[in-house]
């Protein structure tokens, strides 16, 4: 299907509200009349949900599928971690346990992961006019960056427009921002490409007086 550029949304940190904002583009893009659907790549969390084929998948990704009006499915997370102790994780490859994949070691699985995040996410891109993407974590951590198949990789493959989110009640959220910007590598999205379109200070109580005598 001929779209739209997929959207991607990427936290300076975890839980800076990526997962409302995929929710809440899918809903708006979806109540627009077109044909939207939500993506993750790689999802850490014990909260699952079952898809109606039976599938486990990640519970925001599901939850973002309906807010997109569309059947969740494996496609929409298709890598699922689920921590079963402090360095131990069980991993679920497009809804089902992967004993394979669980027992490698987790720096020795990104690259025989990314061909089925590269396939579910070309496959939505071909059956949706967009996608809008979630992150994980920070897109600047340095130390993941090697074996990264949720974040900066992703964007480059779908050539996606990136948007940062920072959550004004953690503190430092301009510092956030700015530490992201600056940990990124130059030939990244955001920076040489001129992929990245916005950065946004998420205040869940919703008051705009924060923001007031702001500038950037």
């Amino acid at each position: 299907m001929t779209g739209r550029r997929p959207v991607m949304v990427m936290g300076c940190t975890s839980d800076a509200g990526n997962s409302f904002l995929v929710a809440a583009l899918c809903r708006i893009h979806a109540n627009r009349g077109v044909s939207v659907a939500p993506f993750k790549a790689q999802n850490m969390s014990n909260n699952a949900a079952v898809t109606p084929d039976g599938l486990e998948i990640g519970r925001a990704q599901y939850l973002q599928a309906l807010a997109a009006r569309v059947a969740p499915e494996a496609r929409h997370s298709p890598i699922l971690l689920k921590p079963s102790a402090d360095t131990f994780s069980q991993v679920v490859v497009m809804g089902r346990y992967d004993a394979e994949m669980t027992a490698l070691p987790w720096l020795g699985r990104s690259e025989l992961l990314w061909p089925t995040v590269r396939g579910a996410l070309h496959s939505l891109i071909a059956d949706h006019e967009l996608v809008v993407i979630e992150g994980a974590g920070s897109p600047a951590e340095v130390n993941l960056r090697a074996s990264d198949i949720v974040n900066m990789r992703v964007a480059l493959e779908a050539e996606a427009d990136v948007y940062l989110v920072a959550d004004i009640d953690r503190g430092g959220a301009f510092v956030h921002l700015l530490g992201t910007w600056l940990g990124i590598e130059p030939d990244e999205p955001i920076r040489e490409q001129q992929w990245g379109r916005s950065v946004t200070l998420r205040d869940p109580d919703g008051n705009g007086i924060v923001l007031q005598a702001t500038t950037i």
